[in-house]
């Protein structure tokens, strides 16, 4: 008995070893997966660094530190360029570039409030969630 039913048992085995390597590669074809999941989330996270950064940022302006300002702030834009593309994104980028821009021209107190509205807007899609 046992020696009619290992061939097929051998047989069974091979045909879902072979079915399974079949199907397994084209798992991410059907859902969001692989790179494009790793994508998002690295642009989620550069967006949670950029709205860090300009946080600090604003901080350091509310303190009058414009050396800390200046660091902060340009670490913000540099990740939040890496974001991606979206509206909030972009919004938050340009109030950066002008806190930047304001932060270098010694007015920190214009620089930190365009810091403050670059973590609204970078923060803007975490509370839509």
């Amino acid at each position: 008995m046992i020696r009619d039913t290992m061939p097929r048992a051998v047989a069974l085995a091979a045909r879902c070893v072979l079915v399974t390597a079949m199907v397994l590669p084209l798992q991410p074809v059907f859902g969001e997966g692989g790179a494009r999941r790793d994508m998002i989330r690295a642009e989620e996270q550069h967006r949670q660094e950029a709205v860090m950064h300009a946080q600090e940022a604003a901080d350091h302006g509310k303190q009058g530190h414009p050396g800390a300002f200046l660091t902060s702030a340009e670490a913000a834009l540099q990740s939040a360029l890496k974001a991606g593309e979206a509206p909030h994104v972009d919004a938050g980028i340009g109030e950066l570039k002008q806190a930047n821009e304001h932060g270098k021209a010694g007015h920190v107190d214009v620089a930190t409030k365009h810091a403050e509205q670059a973590v609204i807007h970078l923060s803007e899609k975490y509370r839509s969630r």
